[in-house]
C-alpha cells in the first residue's frame, strides 16, 4: 500500500508532502497504518463538500493506493472527515520527523 500526503496552505505556506509505502515500514507501523486506513473506510469516503477558501487554513489531499484500488481526496481543513482525521495526523507526524 502506497499512502501520500500533501498538505499546502497555513499560516508560513510551507508544503508537506510524504509517500509511505508500507513494503518499506517497520511492520508494526504497517499495521498501525492499515489500522488507520480501514478505521477511516477510506476506499469508501466520499470527498466532503467544497467550502470556501479560508485564509491561514490547510488543504489536504490523500491518495491511497493498494493493488489496483486507488482512491484521493481532498478537503479544506474545516472540512477534514472526522473518520480521517487520526490518519491525517499520523501522515503529518510522520513527515515532521523525517
Amino acid at each position: 500500500m502506497q499512502i501520500t500526503l500533501e498538505r499546502s496552505g497555513g499560516y508560513t505556506g510551507i508544503p508537506i508532502t510524504i509517500t509511505v509505502d508500507t513494503a518499506t515500514l517497520a511492520p508494526d507501523n504497517v499495521n498501525q497504518l492499515r489500522r488507520l486506513v480501514d478505521a477511516a473506510d477510506f476506499f469508501h469516503v466520499p470527498a466532503p463538500p467544497s467550502t470556501p477558501a479560508q485564509p491561514d487554513r490547510f488543504e489536504y489531499e490523500i491518495t491511497v493506493q493498494e493493488g489496483d484500488r486507488k482512491h484521493t481526496i481532498a478537503f479544506e481543513e474545516a472540512a477534514i472527515p472526522e473518520s480521517l482525521k487520526p490518519l491525517v495526523h499520523w501522515l503529518v507526524e510522520t513527515a515532521r520527523s523525517h
